[in-house]
């Protein structure tokens, strides 16, 4: 992270994550290029682990849910703000009962816990800076979802803004991620419509856009291996880069955002 980056979006003490399930074989995916081999992703999510620790994070690491193939993406069914989880509701109807499943976990290691009640909103498609709680409508996140999270996201000081994602991505952080509080990674599509007002915006290299789902953890940025381009450019605009493998993530739609719930205790 480049000088004055610090900042509650950026700075976190816990995490969540979840190890993938035997059966994340069967996991969702907009295009099939074969399944994941579940013990290879099971060694990527350990390294990803490993990784969060060595930033000085805390990380509480959940069991399997083989009745969830997807369950290692714990992003999607939960939002953590300033400690507090906030349990949403994922829009793929495999996905139904995760948030259910996983609220005990957050009753135990959050601050408190609050439901979202109506809609549907996946946590892949929230981006929150200091003070803003971006969220792209998707095919799995609806404006009665929006509506409902805005005075839940209200309580702790942000504002929530509504992005028209382009029709044919995914989740809203399929295309960007934060590095700072007020600075982005975005593929240039993404970036081309605006969505990032007057936030600094650092674009993926031609060819490397899924290098753009990007973390940052504690002066760290986290970017999945294989787009050396991508990783060199923030590396010259400052930015202490950590490459992660993700290619078993990829082949179910996931990446790095997904696979943990980042949060503060206690403050940073």
């Amino acid at each position: 992270m480049s000088a004055g980056g610090a900042g509650r979006s950026v700075s976190f003490t816990h995490a969540i994550c979840r190890v993938p399930a035997s059966s994340v074989v069967d996991g969702l995916r907009a295009e099939d290029r074969g399944a994941p081999d579940a013990d290879a992703f099971r060694g990527e999510h350990a390294a990803y682990v490993a990784a969060l620790e060595a930033a000085g994070v805390s990380v509480t690491v959940l069991d399997p849910m083989e009745d969830f193939p997807d369950s290692v993406f714990v992003e999607d069914p939960a939002l953590v703000l300033d400690g507090v989880a906030i349990v949403l509701r994922p829009g793929a109807p495999s996905r139904a009962g995760e948030a259910a499943a996983l609220r005990p976990a957050l009753e135990r290691h959050c601050a408190g816990v609050l439901d979202l009640g109506a809609g549907f909103v996946d946590g892949g498609d929230i981006l929150c800076t200091d003070d803003r709680v971006m969220v792209g409508l998707s095919a799995r996140t609806d404006r009665e979802g929006v509506a409902a999270l805005a005075p839940l996201v209200a309580r702790f000081g942000y504002a929530l803004q509504i992005v028209d994602t382009p029709p044919e991505i995914l989740h809203f952080k399929t295309e960007c991620g934060l590095l700072e509080p007020d600075t982005v990674l975005a593929t240039p599509r993404l970036a081309a419509t605006g969505c990032f007002g007057d936030m600094r915006v650092i674009e993926t290299v031609p060819g490397e856009e899924a290098a753009a789902n990007a973390i940052a953890v504690n002066g760290r940025i986290f970017l999945s291996a294989g787009h050396p381009a991508t990783a060199e450019r923030l590396r010259k605009a400052g930015f202490a880069v950590v490459e992660l493998a993700t290619r078993q993530a990829a082949l179910v739609d996931g990446g790095l955002s997904c696979m943990s719930l980042r949060y503060s205790l206690g403050g940073v």
